[in-house]
């Protein structure tokens, strides 16, 4: 015997819970989801997509985070190790060695925006015309 409100045993001897009416239940289930207007399409928008990042963009911020990396060091590092392809490897090349020279005339604040401007301008001369085309690593 069950008292009201109580679990039950079942057929399979498991204790089920109060029993929830069909309509409550697909309430339950649905909530969240967004309301449907009488068309049955949802009334507030989806989502935006998420930002992707360009090739340009994402090697700039790669080529002048490692470029203030090895500023002050008296090597590079591996390229491959950095996450850099040979050509992003070139452009980081040639931004530390005026950023170091930058640095000796005109202190550390000059070297660091030099770094951002030059990686962005080889980036963008590199990524021009839609990427290297002559190997993953090139």
């Amino acid at each position: 015997m069950t008292t009201g409100g109580s679990p039950r045993a079942g057929a399979a001897g498991r204790l089920l819970g109060p029993v929830l009416p069909a309509a409550l239940l697909a309430g339950l289930l649905t909530a969240g989801c967004g309301s449907a207007g009488a068309s049955g399409t949802p009334s507030s928008p989806p989502p935006p997509a998420p930002a992707t990042t360009s090739p340009e963009e994402l090697c700039t911020r790669i080529v002048a985070h490692w470029s203030r990396e090895v500023l002050d060091s008296t090597a590079y590092g591996d390229y491959q190790s950095m996450g850099l392809s040979n050509g992003q490897y070139e452009i980081l090349r040639t931004v530390v060695d005026a950023a170091r020279t930058t640095k000796k005339r005109q202190g550390a604040d000059a070297a660091d925006e030099l770094i951002g401007r030059e990686a962005a301008e080889g980036c963008a001369d590199r990524y021009r015309s839609g990427g290297p085309t002559e190997g993953p690593w090139q």
